[in-house]
């Protein structure tokens, strides 16, 4: 029995790792679109605006707290913001 739950906690951490693997890229348009992508001055959205603060607040930053953590709680979601762009957006290398 104990056997027979340790192959399917591998299995299951199998098709888990698999699935993120194939997890589909984002498309060239949504790439653009990304938060922190150079944009022209005067150019923003308030559509933009909002989408980088919900990108930012998926990845831990909260405005809305007063708990001393700022500046450095922004700055760390802005950091993997910029890691997910570079693994969603970097050119995908044909061989």
């Amino acid at each position: 029995m104990r056997r027979l739950s340790r192959i399917l906690v591998a299995l299951l951490a199998t098709f888990c790792s698999l699935s993120a693997f194939a997890a589909p890229r984002l498309t060239p348009q949504q790439c653009a679109d990304y938060p922190f992508k150079p944009v022209a001055a005067g150019k923003v959205t308030h559509k933009q605006l909002m989408r980088e603060l919900g990108e930012l607040e998926a990845r831990g930053y909260d405005p809305g707290s007063d708990d001393g953590v700022y500046p450095s709680d922004l700055q760390a979601a802005e950091k993997q913001l910029h890691v997910d762009y570079r693994t969603q957006c970097r050119p995908v290398s044909g061989t």
